[in-house]
């Protein structure tokens, strides 16, 4: 059973909640350009992001990055690390590449500013921190202890951290997910599992001119997989199957030897998703002397809204109100590391910055949402217990 402590304590260190005072922050943090596929630039804003945790009451670990990913930080906060607590998730790596803050500098217009993962999610990540430090500032400690894991490769779905995310979910009474907010500052309280598989086909070469006879198109047969993918989408089940990619052949007079396709799955829940991985995973060739080979696994689990992180939202809901604005839960097809922590500990997401396209040249966030969204943060922090 969920236990919250009382939400009529006033608010201290108004001060620290300035949407400039913040902005100046997350500013420093956009202009380290940090693709997933560059991790000496992960690793230096992962050293920056550390030096802002030296002057407060945490103890540090670094994770050394692997096969080519940067390292993570974990920050605990030095109080009430003997028992369950609250785990915040941040991922500090982009999708925009090396050199794309040239198209899209930081700058502010009006209520925007932009730039390479601001919104998704160097904003989000920078204000937990933020209303970390406005917490340290008081003289009354959290009731539980707060460990903030900034990881670098949720972009290309967490390979590298996944099993360290997955332990310290566990160990956590509570998850706090600063993924972007969505649709106007909705929280996020469900996502779809995710999949992704790869098809490597194999036919006969031959003379597309001289001996046709002779081939066996491997890009037939994948033309005959796609049909089959596409026929697997179901919307009304919330059941979608993308072929995102797709290669074969080497010369127009020549029949195909290979092919090969990327494949996108997206479910709303366990049974879905032993259904379609299965299916996706049993596809055969439908050629004589072609052969069809899959390789792939869910990679996200369904992140479904159970009863702990329905207590948690109408919790955090409360605490909005008091804040003064409104706080709308949704269910959204995009995974996140939250899907690794929501189906064993109550796990709230989409607790980041309101803003809009994220993955864009146009990438936002609403400088009016970052007072109350490190408000939230804060407060969530006060009275978890």
């Amino acid at each position: 059973m969920m236990r919250f402590k009382g939400i009529d304590a006033p608010m201290t260190n108004s001060n620290w909640f300035d949407n400039q005072t913040i902005l100046d922050g997350i500013r420093r943090w956009v202009e380290i350009e940090t693709p997933t596929e560059a991790p000496e630039q992960v690793n230096r804003l992962v050293s920056l992001v550390a030096d802002h945790y030296r002057d407060l009451p945490v103890t540090l670990e670094r994770i050394a990055g692997v096969d080519g990913c940067g390292d993570h930080l974990l920050a605990r906060s030095a109080w009430g690390q003997d028992r369950p607590g609250i785990l915040v998730l941040s991922h500090l790596d982009t999708v925009h590449p090396l050199g794309f803050i040239e198209r899209l500098p930081f700058k502010v217009e009006g209520d925007s500013a932009f730039g390479p993962g601001i919104y998704d999610m160097k904003g989000g990540a920078y204000i937990a921190h933020h209303a970390f430090r406005a917490l340290c500032a008081t003289a009354e400690r959290s009731p539980l202890g707060i460990t903030h894991l900034f990881t670098s490769d949720e972009e290309i779905g967490s390979p590298t951290s996944r099993a360290l995310i997955e332990k310290e979910g566990r160990k956590a009474k509570y998850v706090l997910v600063t993924e972007p907010a969505r649709d106007g500052g909705k929280i996020v309280t469900g996502r779809k599992g995710v999949g992704r598989f790869q098809v490597f086909i194999k036919g006969v070469p031959a003379h597309a001119g001289s001996r046709p006879e002779d081939g066996r198109s491997a890009v037939r047969e994948l033309a005959n997989i796609i049909l089959t993918l596409e026929g697997m989408n179901d919307p009304a089940r919330g059941v979608s199957v993308n072929v995102g990619v797709v290669r074969g052949g080497t010369r127009p007079n020549v029949t195909p030897e290979e092919a090969y396709a990327e494949i996108d799955l997206r479910v709303p829940s366990f049974t879905d998703a032993d259904e379609f991985v299965g299916k996706i995973l049993a596809l055969r060739s439908k050629t004589n002397g072609v052969t069809v080979r899959v390789t792939g696994e869910l990679n996200r689990p369904p992140y479904e809204k159970g009863n702990a992180g329905a207590s948690l939202y109408e919790h955090a809901r409360t605490l909005a109100t008091e804040i003064g604005f409104e706080l709308i839960d949704t269910y959204t097809g995009g995974g996140s590391d939250g899907n690794f922590t929501a189906p064993h500990t109550g796990t709230l997401d989409g607790l980041g910055v309101d803003g809009k396209g994220a993955h864009t040249h146009y990438e936002q966030l609403y400088v009016s949402s970052l007072e109350p969204r490190a408000r939230l943060l804060y407060r969530l922090y006060q009275t978890l217990r």
